[in-house]
């Protein structure tokens, strides 16, 4: 059998965490068995469709690395489709929906529902009230068929409904849960086709899947109490049933379902910080599985080699922004300084420290900004808060200590004489390794008593990056303000 396994999002906005973690793993499982891993989008609620949503679910694909053999692409700013299977959009397969639904109807295993909305939701509240599960009651199963079609052709609003045997033992096997067993008494006959004329998911789906190949339905949890109709729908059909499996949500570190009011949860929030595509797909794939060699950083090819279905958790994964960051700090560490740099600049430049036009004249300056930085940076944008102590005329004493530093009575003349020495000479390397020794000879001033009054009057800091570096950034004409401005204010 050869593995063909899909990502089927719906385009509603952005593409949320969870989202790229169920995309991942399909990817995973497809690389890991030579098999082919596809997207469709699912775009038969209309009333959730937001313009653009395609585009942006293709494009954060790309960009994660997690990129389909088959179906929707942007080339040229255009939506095309790729693939035998096609179309890969779930709005342009309307009629086949159509046909099948009508198969389900003329077999006696659908039916017209003709029930207002105010009727429905009287009966749920009914059933609420009497602590029964909330379902659909079967008012219309017993409409001759003939009798439903006239109703419609007559302009009556209708939907079509799956009609389930009563009584009837649901089994399947999930990946990740084992067997579940569900009874139809405990089910609703669910909405296939809506009054707009669109299939609900649970049409959609079966018949997608079946005519696309599909072998393994690798999904969120939230659909498993659909699953079971889903596998009648099959047997209806007269169709093999892919294998389930069904991922455990991710939560929030308050062990809620990750959401928007509470942080970050869409792709485009973390590619906006700056995190990797390679840290966050390394810690996202973590978030529900682990290799047999518990291994936690790994490349994508690494991924592929070691990934399992049957080491994904039943248990939920919680989103740890702190491992997040401890993953995604290894891959910066990683990067070449160049290209760190490049990818530094348009922070720089959205914090209004350079200009557009200025990139290339202060990119040094920016360089030598990001390469001390690179070992204490966990995201991309970090690097404005390492950048800030490089920033602007006035320096003020971090805590009290740095303040009484500055007060000891042989800072302001040592500062001076250092002032002097930067400014009488190239900053050149040389000269920056042997700037303190030249400092003591002359005041004998040395140790903590000469480099700590230095660094807070430069930084404020009673600890930071390497002076040597510092001075280099911040270079002569600062030096000089920061010096007469710590003179001036704090000694």
């Amino acid at each position: 059998m050869t593995v063909r396994v899909r990502f089927a999002p719906s385009p509603t906005g952005y593409v949320h965490i969870g989202g790229l973690r169920t995309a991942l793993y399909n990817y995973l499982f497809a690389k890991k068995m030579n098999g082919t891993y596809l997207m469709r989008i699912e775009d038969t609620d209309r009333t959730r469709y937001v313009e653009g949503a395609i585009e942006n679910l293709i494009h954060a694909m790309e960009w994660s690395g997690v990129i389909h053999s088959e179906g929707p692409f942007i080339e040229n700013g255009e939506i095309v489709q790729k693939g035998e299977f096609g179309p890969y959009i779930q709005s342009e397969r309307l009629g086949l929906y159509q046909k099948y639904v009508d198969q389900l109807i003329e077999e006696d295993k659908a039916y017209y529902c003709f029930c207002t909305k105010e009727r429905l939701e009287n009966v749920r509240s009914i059933q609420k009230a009497q602590g029964k599960i909330t379902k659909y009651d079967g008012f219309c199963r017993g409409i001759d068929k003939e009798e439903a079609k006239k109703r419609v052709e007559n302009g009556e609003d209708y939907v079509i409904r799956l009609k389930l045997p009563a009584n009837k033992i649901i089994e399947f096997e999930d990946v990740v849960r084992g067997k579940v067993s569900v009874n139809t008494n405990d089910l609703d006959d669910q909405v296939l086709m809506k009054s707009d004329g669109f299939p609900t998911y649970h049409l959609a789906v079966i018949v997608d899947d079946h005519l696309m190949g599909i072998t393994h339905i690798i999904r969120g949890e939230e659909w498993l109490p659909s699953t079971p109709k889903h596998v009648y729908l099959y047997e209806a059909f007269g169709w093999d049933s892919p294998k389930y499996v069904h991922l455990p949500n991710i939560l929030n570190d308050e062990r809620k379902k990750l959401s928007k009011r509470q942080g970050d949860v869409a792709v485009g929030d973390f590619r906006k910080k700056g995190y990797l595509a390679e840290g966050l797909i390394n810690y996202i794939s973590l978030v529900g599985w682990t290799p047999d060699d518990n291994e936690e950083i790994m490349n994508m090819d690494e991924l592929i080699e070691k990934f399992s279905l049957e080491r994904v958790s039943k248990s939920s994964g919680v989103f740890d922004v702190k491992k997040l960051n401890w993953v995604n700090a290894h891959y910066i560490k990683k990067l070449d300084v160049d290209d760190l740099t490049n990818r530094c600049i348009p922070y720089f430049i959205e914090e209004g420290i350079i200009n557009e036009d200025e990139k290339d004249s202060k990119y040094e300056w920016m360089k030598k900004i990001v390469s001390i930085s690179q070992e204490n940076i966990s995201y991309l944008a970090e690097i404005i808060d390492r950048a800030q102590i490089f920033l602007g005329e006035e320096v003020k004493p971090e805590d009290d200590n740095a303040a009484e530093t500055l007060k000891l009575p042989h800072v302001p003349e040592m500062l001076k004489v250092f002032n002097k020495h930067i400014q009488e000479n190239e900053l050149s390397d040389e000269f920056l390794k042997g700037i303190f020794k030249l400092v003591q000879t002359e005041t004998g001033h040395k140790g903590k008593n000469l480099f700590m009054p230095v660094r807070i009057a430069l930084t404020g800091q009673n600890h930071g990056p390497d002076m040597k570096a510092t001075i280099s950034i911040l270079g002569k004409e600062l030096i000089e303000k920061r010096i007469n401005y710590s003179i001036n204010n704090y000694c």
